[in-house]
């Protein structure tokens, strides 16, 4: 507004034509100097100057908006942009309707959690058609640990949707709508949203799923300004094809404990060079996000998955819509269910930190398989 013409603004000819034989074009040009100094370029009385800058402020500044206006704008916003719910009643109440379109969301959480969990049937979700309550739409799965398993989803969809996946060949259906790609290393990653983002409108595509970011750059060993470069980009560019698409992404997070000599260890690292549970412990008794602050700051909703004392919580971290929460759940053949809807709000630090006393990630069902 500061670049605004005076020519623009339906100032007086006597002035504007003052203004513009001194070569004062435009708004900027006018606030940049005193009023006493445009006394003396202009060559004319203080009333004048006093007038003709009141006049330029009220064109140039942003109208004010109350309180009250800016909520009903935000309300019609979500409204037009739309939800992908959970199903987790107490999550999507606190969410005001579950996952916003055109956002990040962000998973965080040690290895076995749960997060793979919650993806698997966020796909089922956004792929269900719309008379059951889905976005009757594609879903693209980035899985970069090789944890996606089309077994387990059907087994969600059967137990939690019956009359769908009962129906003669719903289940294939469901199944073809998700896209999985498996990159192996960062640049075939990169390659892959990049190619994501063109296809998005041709493929039907209402969700977009990275599990997890983490894995990728501490495979590739990418560390310090090189690190925080690489993910700049990155969420940069997840960040504007959830703007662009106008569709919820997911990006889950691994968790990390700093060593004594400054290193960084991943949870899921651990697993796999076989640690024993205690190692395990002692490395997890203080957790924090993997991918940092940046990222961090980069996301608009965080869901931090954790176990206290055995039991699993999923904490609703950051919301622009929603107090700090957490709710208990348990992992069941219809995926995560939320012991209660009320949800304990947690103020201060303690919704940020990640705790693993005591936790389990051998998921096991017994008779409740799939049949």
């Amino acid at each position: 507004m500061a670049n605004k013409l005076l020519s623009e603004m339906g100032l007086p000819n006597s002035i504007a034509n003052i203004f513009a034989a001194r070569n004062l074009i435009t708004a900027k040009d006018v606030f940049s100097l005193t009023e006493f100094e445009l006394m003396e370029l202009l060559d004319v009385d203080l009333a004048v100057v006093t007038s003709a800058m009141a006049h330029i402020s009220e064109i140039t500044c942003p109208p004010y908006q109350t309180a009250l206006s800016l909520l009903e704008q935000r309300g019609q916003n979500e409204n037009m942009a739309g939800h992908l719910p959970t199903s987790l009643k107490g999550l999507d109440n606190a969410l005001c309707g579950g996952l916003p379109f055109g956002v990040v969301t962000e998973l965080v959480g040690p290895a076995g959690i749960g997060k793979t969990q919650f993806c698997l049937k966020l796909s089922l979700l956004a792929s269900l058609p719309s008379s059951y309550g889905g976005l009757d739409g594609s879903v693209v799965y980035i899985d970069t640990e090789s944890k996606f398993s089309s077994r387990r989803m059907i087994e969600i969809g059967f137990h939690s949707f019956p009359e769908v996946f009962q129906t003669e060949g719903m289940a294939q259906e469901m199944a073809g709508r998700i896209l999985v790609l498996r990159p192996t290393s960062l640049s075939e990653f990169t390659d892959s949203l990049q190619k994501i983002k063109v296809s998005l409108f041709q493929h039907g595509v209402k969700l977009l799923i990275i599990d997890s970011m983490a894995a990728l750059l501490s495979g590739e060993g990418v560390q310090g300004p090189q690190r925080q470069h690489s993910l700049g980009w990155h969420i940069s560019f997840i960040k504007s094809v959830a703007e662009f698409s106008r569709i919820p992404v997911v990006v889950t997070n691994q968790v990390r404990s700093q060593s004594r000599d400054g290193t960084s260890h991943y949870s899921f690292q651990e697993q796999s060079r076989g640690e024993s549970p205690e190692a395990a412990a002692k490395l997890d008794s203080h957790l924090v996000a993997a991918l940092g602050i940046h990222w961090a700051h980069a996301v608009s909703i965080r869901l931090i998955f954790e176990s206290r004392s055995g039991q699993r919580f999923i904490k609703l971290a950051k919301s622009p819509v929603s107090p700090p929460l957490a709710f208990p759940f348990n992992i069941t053949s219809s995926g995560i269910s939320l012991l209660n809807d009320d949800g304990v709000e947690m103020p201060g630090p303690e919704i940020h930190s990640i705790s693993c006393q005591g936790h389990n990630d051998v998921i096991n069902f017994g008779s409740e398989m799939m049949h």
